[in-house]
């Protein structure tokens, strides 16, 4: 990039001006002079779009260009870098964002799901047009996330990436572990406190831990990776029950994103996971985040804090915008193109892996049940560690939970096995299984 004066400002123009957008041009009035003095030169917005021009945001919008179409901001001379918070992995945010690399202007996202459905090519035109994406704002929210896996983690070759990845779904887990209330219930008041969306399927169903995940092995591993290779299951299935049962075993459940690289290559998933109270990740709580990553000489760290809201979003958003007034840019997946940043990782199929797994099952109380669910076990070549049996419900309830814990085995088997006792008389619901993890 081209050196400029001190004086001279970074034009901004901000496509979206929802709880980011006004956050972020909130942030850049209220720390000018410390954003200036670290990104060596001021950082100004000139140039905003958004749907309604009357609706009151909170901010003052005077004496700014205002475009009703979010790609002219492309196209105004006035605007240095475009900065997309419109989200969505269409229409027009991806639109603005192609244009904007198209044209050589630099662009900051903070759109998981753009990214991770559209990564590879946006970064094939950052790299031709010269033109820097930097997304911070995309994972995590206030975590350093990106920036710790490219930069900060540069010299060391990972082997592990991912964690507690969305908030709305560690929200809820959090509080069904400590009232006691089920799923349902707990939905519910997190929508009306503002955690979970009024259509909460996109977190509660995993879609945006995989899309986080999907950014980080790519800057993990060097190499974009195809989202639809990646295993996704949300919490919908975990009950109350299973959070009582897993504290009696030690455990806390939590919705993790994990990808791991071996021989046998990626391995990249979103479940439900029972990982040991005493484990860090236990301790990461509410609407809290942690990324974690493991290489082969730093070891494992983990940084937490909050992933989402209007203030730790502007934050990411505006710590890229530093970096770019600084001319501190990286290419998108943190290696060169000509060292493989080309090439797309593929996920191995989730049958592939290896674990240990928890079992739930309401079955029929009658002897040689348990002997009938054993024999499956047994013949699909998965070894108990433990049984948890409890009472029936109520005197009159005709089945009583049965809960298994497995020693390691193979992904496949495990799944052999859930379809073989789930097909059983005895067996009155359907079967729920949730994976464990060490840490």
């Amino acid at each position: 990039m081209t050196s400029t004066s001190p004086t001279t400002p970074l034009r901004l123009g901000i496509a979206g001006l929802g709880t980011v957008g006004a956050g972020t041009i909130r942030l850049l009035r209220a720390n000018a002079d410390l954003i200036r003095a670290r990104a060596g030169r001021p950082l100004e917005v000139v140039a905003v779009s958004a749907r309604d021009r009357t609706r009151d945001r909170g901010v003052d919008l005077s004496g700014l260009n205002w475009h009703d179409r979010a790609e002219d901001l492309v196209n105004d001379p006035d605007v240095d870098v475009v900065v997309e918070l419109i989200g969505g992995s269409e229409g027009t945010a991806r639109a603005v964002v192609e244009n904007a690399l198209k044209a050589g202007k630099p662009v900051v996202t903070a759109n998981k799901a753009l990214l991770a459905l559209h990564g590879p090519a946006l970064a094939r035109l950052s790299t031709a047009h010269n033109a820097p994406l930097l997304f911070e704002a995309a994972v995590a929210g206030g975590i350093p996330a990106i920036k710790t896996v490219r930069e900060g983690l540069a010299a060391d070759r990972l082997t592990r990436v991912g964690g507690i990845l969305n908030g709305t779904c560690n929200y809820i887990l959090t509080v069904m572990r400590e009232t006691g209330q089920a799923f349902a219930s707990v939905l519910k008041d997190a929508q009306e406190l503002g955690y979970a969306e009024a259509d909460p399927s996109t977190d509660i169903d995993g879609l945006d831990a995989a899309h986080k995940l999907t950014i980080l092995a790519g800057l993990a591993f060097g190499r974009p990776v195809d989202f639809s290779s990646v295993h996704v299951e949300g919490i919908r299935h975990v009950d109350a029950a299973d959070q009582n049962f897993a504290r009696a075993l030690g455990y806390s459940i939590k919705l993790l994103g994990l990808a791991r690289m071996t021989e046998q290559g990626l391995h990249a998933r979103v479940t439900p996971c029972l990982v040991p109270q005493q484990s860090p990740l236990a301790q990461v709580n509410g609407v809290f985040n942690a990324v974690v990553a493991e290489g082969e000489f730093v070891g494992r760290i983990m940084i937490e804090g909050r992933g989402a809201g209007a203030g730790p979003t502007a934050s990411a958003v505006t710590a890229d915008l530093v970096d770019i007034a600084r001319g501190q840019t990286m290419p998108v997946w943190g290696v060169q193109a000509d060292n493989g940043a080309d090439t797309v990782l593929r996920a191995q199929p989730i049958t592939s892996g290896q674990g240990a797994f928890y079992l739930r099952l309401r079955v029929e109380d009658r002897p040689g049940v348990i002997a009938d669910i054993t024999a499956v076990l047994r013949d699909c070549g998965v070894s108990l560690r433990s049984m948890l049996q409890h009472p029936a419900e109520s005197e009159s309830a005709p089945h009583v939970p049965l809960v298994l814990v497995t020693h390691q085995t193979s992904e496949a088997a495990m799944q052999d096995a859930l379809t073989r006792i789930g097909a059983l008389s005895a067996v009155t619901d359907t079967p729920v299984m949730i994976r464990i993890e060490a840490a």
